[in-house]
């Protein structure tokens, strides 16, 4: 049989996925990390009523202040604080200011987003956005939408979330794509590198599970080869048995589908000499960050990484007005959307009710007058007009499932100080 070629290959890769990709070069920095986080803990039933308007439009934050993916707390905090200020510089909702109320989701480890949800349910949220991880939010998703209560996350990319059997009562949202299509770009970019004999080292759980395995399945259609899986406990603290392993399939690519944990695998990697300088290194959403300060100089440089999200342009200026201390911007932007979205929906429903304002936040991501400012959107909302609000993020244009069914995926590239820098962006259709 004829040794597929780059091209074949990498074409077959697209189709399989069942996407539709076209790729755009960006010069700018894209100083933006990580995405979904761990923790395997069982739905939790609803400790409250369902949830009534009380007309005053309340917006809760399930983000994570600790835990692995505590980096990623910042830029989502600021995007919900400056769609918070935009929407009551424009008039709030329903004639009243918008209010916020913050609690922390953890990793999951230890299991704190059940309590602090409640926290949330009882400061009577109307949408609750978060959590960042999609087994955090898997573990919460019950409690929340029984309550009533709509839950909207800016980072969960996991497809169990598309699941009509997760969300049976049609509350959930996200304004980050399925890992369907972070799936086919990384297999893609691996691929278009010539790379053959792939070793995949990812968490175990909902989250790393999915994305490897959607990862794996690219690589195989294309062509290559997934020299080993391997797969983690979320909770360890010592990866020699699986470091080992990798090393032994003496691959030629390796891609860590990790969180923080990443500052311990790369020097483990590295002491068996399959690190990021010995094996071209792959990151995903969930561990790419800014690495200046854990790694010596040019640790790094060469790894390439895979993040979702649209290129955030001069949004990083109004996020940094927020919050002057940013270094990471990942999912702030998709964080700012999820808060307009819910604001427009309840405005477009002439309710705070969760309930009744719902349905209308699919409505409100597409078929209609294009808009792309709370303020503008605000004024077709109350005169009954159909609009199609284009954030930040994106187009979003989300489906039956409450996913965005277009979106975009940066390609970034590390340098010698350990920080990455955008190398450009792919637009696919899921």
């Amino acid at each position: 049989m004829t040794r597929p070629t780059r091209a074949w290959r990498t074409a077959m890769v697209l189709a399989t996925a069942s996407l539709a990709l076209t790729a755009c070069g960006s010069n700018d920095n894209g100083n933006s990390a990580g995405s979904d986080s761990s923790a395997s803990a069982k739905p939790s039933a609803s400790s409250s009523a369902a949830a009534k308007g009380d007309g005053t439009f309340t917006v809760g934050t399930l983000l994570p202040q600790t835990g692995d993916l505590a980096f990623l707390g910042p830029p989502e905090f600021a995007g919900v604080a400056a769609a918070v200020k935009d929407i009551n510089a424009a008039g709030g909702v329903l004639g009243k200011p918008v209010k916020e109320v913050k609690a922390d989701s953890g990793d999951g480890t230890p299991d704190i987003a059940g309590a602090q949800t409640d926290k949330l349910l009882d400061a009577n949220a109307d949408v609750i956005v978060g959590a960042a991880s999609s087994s955090v939010s898997l573990s919460v998703i019950d409690k929340i939408t029984g309550a009533g209560v709509v839950q909207f996350s800016p980072a969960n990319t996991s497809p169990a979330l598309d699941d009509a059997k997760t969300d049976p009562k049609n509350l959930y949202f996200r304004t980050a794509p399925s890992d369907v299509l972070q799936g086919a770009v990384m297999a893609n970019l691996i691929i278009g590198d010539g790379k053959n004999n792939v070793a995949i080292l990812a968490r175990q759980d909902s989250y790393g599970e999915l994305l490897a395995g959607q990862i794996e399945k690219g690589i195989k259609a294309g062509g290559g080869n997934v020299a080993i899986k391997k797969l983690y406990s979320a909770d360890a603290t010592n990866f020699t048995a699986e470091v080992n392993a990798v090393a032994a399939a003496k691959p030629d690519a390796i891609v860590l589908v990790s969180f923080d944990e990443t500052k311990k695998l790369v020097p483990q990697l590295k002491a068996k000499k399959v690190g990021p300088r010995d094996v071209q290194t792959y990151f995903v959403d969930g561990n790419t960050a800014d690495y200046s300060k854990d790694f010596p100089k040019n640790s790094l440089t060469g790894t390439k990484a895979t993040l979702p999200g649209a290129d955030p342009k001069d949004f990083k200026k109004r996020l940094l007005a927020t919050d002057p201390k940013l270094k990471d911007f990942t999912y702030g932007p998709e964080s700012y959307d999820a808060t307009v979205l819910s604001a427009l929906a309840a405005i477009s429903a002439k309710s705070d009710d969760p309930t009744t304002f719902a349905p209308k936040i699919i409505e409100a991501s597409k078929d209609g007058t294009k808009c792309t400012s709370f303020a503008d959107c605000k004024k077709l909302a109350e005169g009954g007009k159909d609009f199609d609000y284009d954030g930040v993020s994106g187009p979003i244009e989300m489906g039956a499932t409450g996913s965005p069914t277009k979106a975009s995926i940066g390609i970034f590239a590390y340098g010698p100080d350990n920080t990455y820098t955008n190398q450009k962006y792919i637009a696919g259709v899921i």
